[in-house]
């Protein structure tokens, strides 16, 4: 496979960047998931601008680079996370795009963000509930839990589908030449 050097010198910043918001999530904790969900969106411009697989690439330097640099390594559980949901998502939309059989495709890609979103997060939620939170589980918590990362999935979704369309929409060109337009 050929990758041209512009385009590692790309990925590479976009590792940086990712990792430098991993190390901002432990030191501003006002705002750490805004940091996370940054880091995770270096994901989704990887593969938006040069496929899954570069995205992949992108997405595994992140997460060991991050292991390795980031203070509180449970902020990197947090991002492998939301990248793997990015990456999953992208790869959902592309298979969606390329069947003609199936119609709906809005309802079919929002159904299956939610499948990829519940197949991590249910997991979570009852096996290893201290990554999410201290103290123990019951039953009305735990309701209240899965409904409010329902919602948190629509918003973060929003937020990445707003930040490709418009922010990285903009500043796509400065970043990677007028070839790109």
């Amino acid at each position: 496979m050929h990758v041209g050097a512009k385009k590692i010198a790309i990925a590479g910043l976009l590792v940086a960047f990712s990792v430098v918001m991993l190390v901002l999530s432990s030191v501003i904790e006002t705002s750490t998931l805004f940091f996370v969900a940054a880091a995770s969106f270096c994901v989704g411009i990887a593969i938006r601008e040069w496929g899954l697989k570069i995205g992949f690439g992108v997405f595994v330097a992140d997460l060991l680079l991050g292991l390795l640099v980031a203070p509180n390594k449970l902020y990197c559980i947090t991002f492998a996370g939301m990248g793997l949901y990015v990456w999953l998502s992208e790869v959902l939309w592309e298979k969606l795009a390329q069947s003609a059989r199936v119609k709906r495709r809005y309802l079919m890609l929002w159904l299956g963000k939610y499948v990829i979103f519940n197949a991590m997060y249910i997991p979570t939620l009852f096996f290893m509930p201290r990554l999410l939170f201290a103290g123990k589980i019951n039953g009305l918590a735990a309701v209240l839990l899965l409904l409010v990362g329902q919602v948190v999935l629509f918003i973060y979704d929003r937020a990445y589908a707003y930040f490709q369309s418009y922010i990285w929409g903009k500043l796509r060109t400065k970043f990677l030449g007028r070839e790109y337009e």
